[in-house]
């Protein structure tokens, strides 16, 4: 389980953040705390360290950018895009973990100075902040809830409320991501990020069990059943497109893509959340046929 777990650092204004200068036989951070991306060649991108002269793209999100799951830096999605299928630039892994868009949009806001200039920026983003919906409006504050803000509540808001809520956050701080993009005179796009249950219909049977596994110690079952069908995924990513549509921003839905992309036989999750290996190369693979990345 070391490519599953990982100890976070109390940080202000983030909340949380992985620890600076760490390196296990499974993933590496550099001097702020961001993951390694390693590329061709032995060379290495960072958003604190090291990386090569020039511009460079920016993948943006939380543990699933991040690559929970991943069995090494080299398997996370944008080690995949710049090893193999948009090797053009290089691409700086820009992820915490347990992140709402608020704080994504933070993170971002306060590295960014440690930046190049940028071309292209993917947020791979959407289901914490759908997950977080179902805590109650005295927790939601003006920015919307963050994990560990206290007891989960015996109600839980309707579906439909649901949805509406996290779509409304996503948006507006999409809006900033915006704004921050054009400065930067980068194309930004918005990629609804996979989960399990909007992927397939039925896990496989090696997934059913991990997830089974995991709900002996989790709540994610308990308590995001609601939101774990292919019908809200979609009502989900209609809303979103819609908004993105409206704000000028691309947005690819990441679930119809490893649909189509995945084999009937392909072991994509380790969790409902994170990927396998194969399923970050499939992820890296569908960003980049879809985008045109090259």
């Amino acid at each position: 389980m070391e490519h599953y777990t990982f100890v976070l650092e109390d940080q202000p204004y983030l909340g949380y953040f992985q620890y600076g200068g760490e390196k296990t036989p499974v993933y590496s951070t550099d001097r702020h705390g961001f993951r390694v991306t390693p590329g061709p060649g032995g060379r290495r991108a960072t958003v604190g360290d090291d990386r090569p002269a020039g511009p460079v793209r920016v993948l943006a999100g939380s543990s699933a950018v991040f690559g929970v799951g991943a069995t090494g830096d080299a398997a996370t999605i944008g080690a995949r895009l710049w090893n193999t299928y948009a090797p053009r630039l290089p691409w700086l892994n820009f992820a915490g973990q347990s992140h709402n868009s608020a704080q994504e949009l933070l993170l971002f806001t306060l590295f960014q100075h440690d930046l190049p200039d940028v071309e292209e920026i993917v947020l791979l983003s959407g289901v914490n902040n759908l997950v977080l919906s179902r805590l109650p409006e005295e927790q939601q504050g003006r920015h919307g809830a963050f994990f560990d803000c206290g007891p989960a509540p015996d109600t839980v808001p309707p579906t439909e409320r649901r949805v509406e809520h996290a779509t409304e956050l996503t948006l507006r701080h999409l809006v900033g991501w915006k704004r921050l993009a054009d400065g930067l005179g980068a194309r930004l796009t918005f990629v609804l990020q996979p989960l399990a249950p909007w992927v397939r219909e039925e896990p496989l049977p090696r997934e059913a069990a991990l997830f089974a596994e995991l709900d002996e110690v989790s709540n994610f079952r308990r308590f995001h059943n609601d939101i774990s069908t292919m019908a809200v995924g979609r009502a989900y990513a209609e809303r979103l497109a819609a908004g993105c549509g409206t704000l000028g921003v691309p947005f690819m839905d990441m679930n119809v893509a490893l649909d189509e992309a995945a084999g009937p036989q392909d072991w994509l999750f380790i969790d409902r959340v994170h990927c396998t290996d194969l399923g970050y190369d499939l992820v890296a693979r569908q960003l980049a046929d879809r985008l045109e990345l090259t």
